[in-house]
C-alpha cells in the first residue's frame, strides 16, 4: 500500500500538478495539507475520475486537510483535538491493512511565526493538546500513522543552515522537544529511521532561489507506531513535483507498507 503525504498549498491551484503526479506515482492514499478551500469547493469529481474518494476538512482561503483514497476509509473524524481558533488542521480515518486496523492521522501543524506573537503560543498549545490526544488514541489502537506538515525541523541535519532557524518557530528547542515527546510515546520518524545520515528536504521557499540552491528543510514527516515498523517497505521524498511550473513549495513524501 502506497501512502503519500503532501502539502499542496492550494488543491485547486495545483490540480494539474497533482493529477500528473497521480498518473505517474499511482498512490493508494493521498494525505493533503493546506488545501485552502471549503469542503463544498473541493474537486471531488476530478479525483473520482481517477477512482479516488475524498474526505475533506476544509476552510476558506487557509489551512484545510483531506484524505483522498482508492481504499475504503472508515470512521472519518475531524474533531481529534479542540482547536481554540477553530482551524481545519486534522482529519483522521481508519483503513484495514492485512489484519490490522490502522488509524491515519493527517495533520497540518501551525507554523508559529513570528515567535514573539500569539501565533507561537497557539502552536505550542496546539502541539500540547495533540500529544495528549495521541496518547489516548494509542491506548485504544496501537496501529497509528501520523503524517503531514509538522512545521518542525527535528534535527540540525534537517535544514540547510540550522543557525538561521534555531530561534525560528520551526527550529526552536522547545518545539523540537515537542516532536521528541511525540516520538517517545512509541513512534518512529520513518524517513530518519531508514536514512540515518541522509540530508534531504521536503520544503523549499519560493524566494531567493531556494529551490535552485537547495536551501530546503525537512518539515513533512511520517510517524509510525512501533508495531507497524515491520511493515515498512520504503520511504521516499519525491522532488519531481517541486520542479514543475507553479509548484507547491512542498514536495510529496511516499511511504510504502507491505
Amino acid at each position: 500500500m502506497k501512502i503519500v503525504s503532501w502539502n499542496v498549498n492550494s488543491v485547486r491551484a495545483r490540480i494539474e500538478n497533482i493529477l500528473d503526479y497521480i498518473k505517474e506515482a499511482n498512490p493508494d492514499i493521498l494525505l493533503f495539507q493546506e488545501i485552502k478551500t471549503q469542503d463544498e469547493n473541493f474537486p471531488y469529481d476530478i479525483f473520482k475520475k481517477y477512482n479516488y474518494d475524498s474526505y475533506v476538512f476544509g476552510q476558506k482561503s487557509y489551512n484545510g486537510v483531506a484524505i483522498v483514497s482508492k481504499i475504503k476509509i472508515k470512521n472519518i473524524n475531524k474533531n481529534l483535538i479542540k482547536d481554540n481558533l477553530k482551524q481545519s488542521r486534522i482529519i483522521t480515518g481508519e483503513v484495514k491493512f492485512k489484519n490490522k486496523k490502522i488509524e491515519l492521522i493527517n495533520i497540518y501543524v501551525p507554523n508559529g511565526n513570528p515567535v514573539d506573537t500569539e501565533k507561537y503560543e497557539y502552536k505550542k498549545n496546539w502541539l500540547t493538546s495533540f500529544i495528549r490526544n495521541i496518547k489516548k488514541r494509542l491506548s485504544e489502537n496501537s496501529n497509528l500513522l501520523i503524517a503531514g506538515d509538522y512545521n518542525i525541523i527535528p534535527e540540525e541535519i534537517d535544514v540547510y543552515d540550522f543557525k538561521k532557524y534555531e530561534n525560528d518557530a520551526l527550529g526552536k528547542l522547545e518545539i523540537r522537544k515537542k516532536y521528541r515527546e511525540l516520538l517517545n510515546l512509541g513512534f518512529k520518524d520513518v524517513y530518519r529511521f531508514i536514512n540515518k545520515k541522509k540530508q534531504e528536504y521536503t520544503f523549499w521557499d519560493y524566494f531567493s532561489g531556494s529551490w535552485q540552491k537547495n536551501y530546503g528543510m525537512r518539515i513533512d514527516h511520517f510517524l509510525l507506531s512501533n508495531n507497524l515498523i515491520e511493515n515498512i517497505s520504503s520511504i521516499n521524498i519525491n522532488k519531481k513535483p517541486r520542479s514543475k511550473i507553479k509548484p507547491s513549495d512542498h514536495t510529496p513524501i511516499e511511504l510504502e507498507i507491505r
